[in-house]
């Protein structure tokens, strides 16, 4: 059976998504559509919308055949590191086909990755930009392209992948259609997904843009989950922890736990949480991973030993995708497995248990521990 892998948030599945699974399928010539999808929490650090299994539900419902998990480690990450482990899970899985939505699919990414071995290294050390936008002045200096687009951006990630380790990977891009990737208007039947999201919280109409399944798990969303209702847990941990401790943080650096730590002290909702302590050097993408490494107490150490211990989470399958995995798990180099154990809670699934117990602040799903992977038959 060929298989086609996708690397997805859902969040929420919209018909934007059904139409690049079509196309994906199509230009594949693929049996199978495996998605690696992000869990509770995306690659900005936030909540989903609606919970993993929920949004697992609506893709197996709308046409593709297996669903596993992209680890929290991977998932709230920057675009490279999102990328790397996304594609070495499809890689393992023996997907050799990765269709991707882009913006621009006729750029050479392979060139635009060879273009950043000329960069000048030491213009990355001031501190008056974020990281992407000297990232950007440089690559426009040695090709005349930005990288502006999240999916442009991403595919750039997917294509370094790649070539870094010599992965037997076709990437193929499938163009986006009708709307921006940050457009917050519905104007028909295929909207951004955060176009949906401001409708799901305003109260707007939603109905034609998501599949019936999804549109019935978004009519449930009472309170749409976000930092503004995680913040208690968030300022407490930064108010009660030892500076100390928090500078052992996943990825803080450069003295941001004094800033966090004393803009907490003063912050009694979110907003002005975030805006106290951005600055030019930091994106809101990465302040809002800072947040939920945080309050997940997330250490480098701890990173470091789950990217050296990979494993594949399955969160559901179709009949097709059970004939797949069954075709080849025997080649599946890593841990597969479909339960989570209270051995694998306590052990090297901890951290993913902790972010779905963090994110039970949203619903009464018990996010993993022997739940069962959704099957559809």
């Amino acid at each position: 059976m060929q298989a086609v892998g996708m690397v997805v948030e859902y969040n929420p599945f919209h018909n934007g998504h059904h139409y690049f699974l079509r196309q994906a399928k199509a230009q594949a010539e693929a049996d199978v559509a495996v998605a690696v999808m992000s869990g509770n929490f995306t690659q900005r650090g936030e909540p989903t919308i609606v919970d993993k299994w929920t949004r697992a539900q609506a893709a197996l419902e709308s046409g593709v055949d297996l669903v596993v998990e992209l680890p929290v480690f991977y998932a709230a990450q920057p675009a490279h590191r999102f990328a790397a482990g996304a594609l070495a899970i499809l890689n393992a899985l023996q997907v050799h086909q990765v269709a991707f939505g882009a913006e621009h699919p006729q750029w050479d990414f392979a060139a635009l990755v060879a273009a950043e071995q000329h960069f000048n290294q030491a213009e990355f050390d001031q501190y008056n930009a974020t990281y992407a936008t000297q990232f950007n002045q440089q690559l426009r200096a040695q090709t005349g392209i930005e990288l502006r687009d999240p999916n442009d951006i991403l595919a750039f990630a997917y294509t370094k992948a790649v070539l870094a380790n010599d992965y037997p990977i076709q990437l193929t891009p499938v163009q986006r259609r009708e709307s921006d990737y940050h457009d917050q208007q519905i104007h028909g039947q295929i909207a951004s997904a955060s176009a949906i999201r401001q409708a799901v919280t305003t109260g707007g109409d939603f109905a034609a843009t998501v599949p019936p399944v999804m549109d019935k798990a978004l009519a449930k969303v009472d309170v749409v989950p976000s930092w503004d209702s995680l913040y208690p847990i968030l300022r407490n941990q930064l108010i009660q922890a030892p500076i100390d401790y928090l500078a052992q943080t996943y990825q803080m650096a450069e003295g941001l736990e004094h800033r966090m730590k004393e803009v907490a002290q003063r912050s009694l909702c979110f907003d002005e949480f975030i805006y106290g302590v951005k600055t030019k050097r930091y994106t809101y993408a990465h302040l809002l991973r800072m947040c939920l490494y945080t309050t997940l107490q997330l250490s480098e150490n701890e990173v470091a030993a789950r990217a050296d211990h990979p494993y594949i989470h399955i969160l559901g399958f179709t009949a097709r995708g059970r004939e797949y995995l069954h075709q080849v798990k025997k080649q599946v180099p890593i841990p597969l497995f479909t339960k989570v154990s209270q051995g694998m809670r306590d052990g090297f699934y901890n951290l993913d248990y902790r972010a779905g117990k963090l994110y039970q602040n949203f619903t009464t799903v018990e996010q993993d521990l022997k739940h069962p992977p959704i099957m559809i038959h």
